[in-house]
């Protein structure tokens, strides 16, 4: 068996290692495919996700679909051979936060692929995992691992479009088209908003954009194209980037709502204030997800336009490769690891 390891920034080697039997109520899986997330890429290039830094070899990877392998003892989940998606995170269940309903926020949470805490919580990027059966999502027949794979950055796009509100009607800001931003258009078009207006800097991002229901896009570079138009009622910022912030600041009108999705820089950045205060602007943040997994399954097993975000999927043996151009945004969007191939 193997496994993409990430050991320091620039560091990252396919590595053999043993699998683990499946104890009391875990799920063995045979991993099929998984997706390149723009924190693996964090990891990978810096070394680093925001506050999270490695401190020892992790196992990378967190959006993973495939079979199950094996049931532990007390395990209730779906049979062997039923292809399943990974729900990544496990909250301790029982702080203030999961008491309240936000269990994806729980300061205790075990997610994989993070380095949030230490021992870090190994990833999914290995040909087999082991996870509690709460974890484990049966798929519909009819639902494609390759779009199966989506599952999980979906849920992340559904639960920044919750933090938002009641979007329908309301003309949206999409700052960074990158996969995210791509899911988030791709929702926003879904829950009903009658305008939506992704910005990027590259052409590439912009056009997978409009095939997810974006009503309009522009570069962010060009900050007097006509598409820019009136302010708009909700921005989200997906970018991670303190530009794209600035932007949802200063175009969203008075009383609108700016969600912060993308991890900015560590550190202070700067920030719009007086605007924010004149404007009585609402600013949430938006931090992964919870119950939105077994939604985006649902979604995923529909007609929602997300197939243009996957553009390329790489045998395990070439992740390196597949880790390079997925950071090249001029020709890749969502990169996929075939991990049935050594």
């Amino acid at each position: 068996m193997h496994a993409c390891v990430i050991h320091k920034a620039g560091d990252f080697r396919v590595e053999e290692f043993t699998p683990s039997a499946p104890g009391p109520g875990e799920v063995a899986v045979t991993v099929a495919f998984g997706g390149i997330c723009g924190s693996d890429l964090h990891y990978y290039r810096h070394g680093r996700v925001g506050d999270f830094t490695i401190r020892e070899p992790m196992v990378l990877g967190h959006e993973i679909v495939g079979h199950v392998a094996a049931l532990g003892p007390g395990a209730d989940g779906p049979a062997v051979g039923t292809p399943v998606a990974v729900h990544p995170a496990t909250p301790c269940g029982h702080c203030t936060e999961c008491s309240s309903g936000r269990r994806n926020v729980c300061a205790d949470t075990r997610y994989l692929g993070s380095a949030a805490r230490t021992p870090h919580v190994q990833g999914g990027f290995a040909q087999h995992v082991t996870v509690p059966g709460a974890q484990i999502r049966a798929l519909p027949p009819t639902l494609d691992l390759r779009r199966a794979v989506l599952a999980e950055p979906l849920s992340v796009a559904l639960h920044a479009v919750r933090r938002a509100g009641d979007v329908r009607g309301k003309r949206v800001l999409v700052t960074g088209a990158g996969p995210i931003g791509c899911l988030v258009t791709a929702v926003l078009h879904h829950k009903g908003a009658a305008e939506i207006v992704v910005s990027d800097l590259m052409d590439t991002p912009l056009r997978i954009a409009r095939a997810c229901g974006a009503t309009g896009f522009v570069r962010a570079d060009e900050p007097d194209a006509p598409v820019w138009g009136a302010p708009f009622d909700v921005s989200v910022e997906a970018s991670g980037a303190p530009a794209g912030l600035r932007a949802c600041v200063e175009r969203t009108g008075r009383g609108g709502t700016v969600v912060l999705l993308g991890l900015l820089p560590p550190g202070e950045v700067p920030l719009l204030g007086n605007i924010t205060v004149t404007r009585e602007l609402e600013l949430r943040g938006a931090f992964r997800f919870d119950t939105e997994f077994d939604e985006a399954i649902e979604l995923l097993a529909g007609p929602l336009p997300v197939d243009a975000i996957v553009t390329h999927t790489f045998p395990l043996p070439d992740a390196q490769a597949a880790f390079d151009i997925a950071h090249d945004r001029t020709v890749a969007s969502k990169v996929l690891l075939d991990l049935t191939h050594t």
